[in-house]
């Protein structure tokens, strides 16, 4: 007798790939959100990092590092006793530092530096002037000034996953991408005034789409470091 040999049809075989097609899908989106969430850790570690790593150039100088030359030179941008030009904002002197130069995404960090801080010529004391706030979004997305953080000595952050008012590695501003980030324009432009709030891709939310990650100098933590050093008073 014969035997009819069976296999899988046409129909068959199209709802086989249908079904491990989504089931890829479905694995796909955790494991990138997984990679993004791992990015943004590892930034902020690097981020935290870079905070006691000024606290300890101000340990060992008496004052804060200026920005970097340039995007190819981690070297801070002094002129004698002061920031070449008066500049207070740029890149993080990385290589001063001895840090990655870097984010997650292959960008390079922003850095502010109140300017009574960076002279090198008239060490900081408590009195120095600090002239950098950072303020953040209330629960009904109200920007209240100065609540995270008022008369800081320095600021660093990354401009987070879509980089805008960041530089590549070879110094190439990232474009703007959107029309309602204000917050993130906030950042990309200010020397003094900064804005820390939880990330959000949505260009409806109060201050737009925000991916930045900031991270600041407390004066109170550096003093405190600098008298228990015998830096201070």
């Amino acid at each position: 007798m014969k035997r009819t040999q069976q296999g899988f049809t046409l129909v068959e075989i199209a709802i086989v790939l249908v079904i491990v097609g989504l089931m890829i899908g479905g694995l796909i989106t955790p494991l990138s959100a997984q990679l993004e969430q791992r990015r943004v850790g590892d930034t902020q570690k690097a981020l935290d990092d870079a905070r006691e790593a000024l606290i300890g150039f101000a340990l060992r100088n008496g004052y804060l590092p200026c920005p970097a030359v340039s995007a190819s030179n981690g070297l801070e941008d002094r002129s004698e006793n002061r920031c070449r030009g008066e500049r207070r904002v740029g890149y993080l002197p990385w290589a001063t530092l001895g840090l990655s130069k870097l984010d997650s995404w292959n960008r390079l960090y922003r850095y502010s530096v109140s300017p009574g801080f960076s002279d090198s010529a008239v060490h900081f004391n408590f009195q120095t002037a600090r002239d950098i706030s950072i303020a953040t979004r209330d629960g009904g997305g109200n920007l209240v000034p100065a609540t995270l953080a008022n008369d800081i000595p320095a600021v660093i952050l990354s401009h987070g996953k879509n980089g805008f008012g960041a530089s590549t590695d070879q110094g190439t501003l990232v474009a703007d991408t959107s029309a309602t980030n204000q917050d993130e324009k906030v950042n990309a432009s200010s020397a003094t005034a900064f804005i820390a709030r939880d990330a959000s891709d949505n260009p409806a939310a109060p201050g737009g789409e925000y991916d930045d990650l900031v991270t600041w100098v407390s004066p109170y933590i550096l003093f405190n470091r600098l008298v228990a050093a015998q830096r201070l008073p």
